[in-house]
């Protein structure tokens, strides 16, 4: 653990050279580290996500969130880029997987860097972590709870989104997920189907699901937050990128 972080926005290139806006912690120091490209949720690109970024700078990583609403107009607020975004659909996969390989390039270009990136998201960012685990080079993921990788979004929903299970051979690193038992999005019978896929690939990866906990167990501040779920979760991610992203 470190108490001594550099820690605000930053502006990053993302797909198709569009400019980001991105907050970017790292710790001080110039021992080797690994980078984390933390995937906001739908809600968009908050404070919630901006403390996750610092607990990871915390544990020793350099850590990004992109805004993926960046697009919504600068000088345009984090709440209504989020609605702009949210009413078309969400971020097409395309412009997701560009932007992503955007922060991850700007993690490994800072001084310190290791080389080795792991990407984590919430909510529709896990399945937007699933999807650049399957399309970009990297290290480890870390999904959680990320609806509809498996099955398609409701007529109603906000997201339009396809699934990705189809995609699962193309897994390019360990993949940790992390699901609440009482979630509908996904569903437990969602979560084995998507594991037994990629036993049957041979796909390295670790699910782990909470009796009790729901969708966004992770939200401290939403009345989901389900501390011993959080508490748990939190461990195995540190594992996880402690073996992975490690020099």
């Amino acid at each position: 653990m470190t108490d001594q972080m550099q820690a605000g926005t930053v502006a990053i290139t993302g797909h198709e050279g569009a400019e980001l806006e991105a907050y970017l912690a790292r710790p001080l120091g110039d021992r080797p580290r690994g980078g984390v490209v933390v995937i906001h949720h739908l809600p968009g690109y908050d404070e919630g996500t901006k403390q996750i970024t610092r607990t990871f700078a915390a544990r020793g990583y350099a850590a990004i969130c992109p805004n993926l609403y960046s697009r919504e107009g600068k000088g345009v607020s984090p709440d209504d880029q989020a609605a702009a975004a949210r009413a078309k659909g969400g971020v097409p996969d395309e412009q997701l997987v560009g932007d992503v390989a955007g922060a991850a390039a700007y993690l490994n270009s800072l001084e310190g860097a290791n080389g080795r990136i792991g990407v984590i998201g919430y909510c529709s960012g896990g399945r937007q972590a699933f999807l650049a685990a399957v399309s970009l080079d990297i290290d480890a993921a870390v999904d959680c709870y990320g609806a509809f990788v498996v099955k398609e979004p409701p007529a109603e929903f906000p997201l339009k989104a396809g699934p990705l299970i189809d995609r699962a051979g193309d897994l390019s690193c360990p993949l940790l997920g992390l699901f609440g038992e009482d979630d509908q999005f996904p569903a437990p019978d969602e979560v084995a189907e998507l594991d037994a896929e990629l036993t049957r690939l041979g796909k390295e990866h670790e699910f782990h699901s909470y009796p009790g906990a729901g969708h966004a167990f992770f939200s401290v501040e939403r009345t989901a937050y389900r501390p011993e779920a959080a508490v748990d979760g939190w461990k195995r991610i540190f594992d996880f990128y402690g073996r992975h992203l490690a020099s």
